[in-house]
């Protein structure tokens, strides 16, 4: 069988570092397949501008409480959002600010 090779042994060995592990593409695809859903885009859109309770979610996105709430368990189970108390409100917010450089750049690229 002949076999063409772009890129030597060396550099394709160089190049397995900066390849992430099966654990870290796993996790990637966690994260992306999170984005993949209208309603979460929706409620990462909202929480990028202001750290909001759900009923400023509901109101914001006229969506109801239940839904908010199942999609949020979700985003905090994966790492996406945080919560906080605030007396007898909980209050959501991006766990990392990174998350609205994602969706600003993808915005901007379609």
């Amino acid at each position: 069988m002949n076999r063409f090779l772009l890129l030597s042994e060396r550099k394709i060995c160089e190049a397995k570092k900066y390849l992430p592990s099966e654990m870290q593409m796993g996790r990637l695809a966690d994260f992306f397949q999170n984005l993949s859903d209208s309603t979460r885009l929706k409620i990462l859109s909202s929480l990028s501008l202001f750290d909001l309770c759900v009923n400023d979610i509901c109101l914001l996105l006229s969506l109801n409480q239940t839904t908010v709430s199942h999609q949020l368990k979700i985003l905090k189970d994966q790492n996406i959002v945080q919560s906080r108390r605030e007396g007898k409100i909980i209050i959501y917010s991006l766990k990392e600010r990174a998350i609205n450089e994602v969706l600003s750049y993808a915005s901007e690229s379609l």
